[in-house]
């Protein structure tokens, strides 16, 4: 998923909710300061797969403010004050794919990211797009469907954004 940082998503002036380690809401600041900082804060991810059962990947641009030109198995990104995560993932599946009346997506698990410079709460969901997806450009830089064989071919060969990487591997983990 990574962080969104999109003009069609949360700017780096919009307000977010700064969160504690259970996840309970303990401030609010603008998004570039909770970055700036390494404040703890809210995202939400979402696996995206076709009607042939084959998972969105894209590769980030450069432009954006987290993890640039990196690949990501997720569109998401960070919730707005107040914002819940079910609001988020469909709000961020639906602008970060250029679609709309996608189905609600179905939440899997939460968990804390923390590498460091970087620490949110991550909500991961996935949903089923049968739609033609039209990436934002300011977004996305390549796209694709990949099979599941496919993708792991090439988890090792291309740079991907790590708070995916990690709940790729925490999906993939459970039972």
């Amino acid at each position: 998923m990574s962080e969104g940082d999109s003009a069609g998503g949360l700017s780096a002036d919009e307000i977010i909710d700064v969160v504690d380690e259970q996840d309970q809401v303990v401030g609010q600041v603008r998004r570039a300061e909770a970055y700036a900082r390494g404040l703890r804060h809210r995202a939400a991810f979402v696996l995206v797969r076709d009607g042939a059962g084959r998972i969105f990947v894209h590769r980030r641009t450069a432009e954006k403010l987290v993890f640039p030109s990196l690949y990501d198995l997720f569109v998401g990104g960070v919730l707005g004050a107040g914002e819940s995560y079910d609001e988020a993932a469909l709000r961020e599946a639906e602008e970060e794919l250029g679609v709309s009346g996608l189905p609600e997506p179905e939440p899997l698990f939460r968990f804390l990211y923390d590498d460091g410079p970087h620490t949110w709460w991550s909500a991961v969901y996935q949903v089923r797009c049968d739609l033609p997806v039209s990436p934002q450009p300011s977004e996305v830089a390549w796209h694709g469907f990949l099979t599941e064989e496919e993708l792991a071919q090439r988890l090792d060969q291309w740079q991907w954004v790590p708070d995916g990487l990690e709940a790729y591997r925490r999906l993939l983990a459970r039972p």
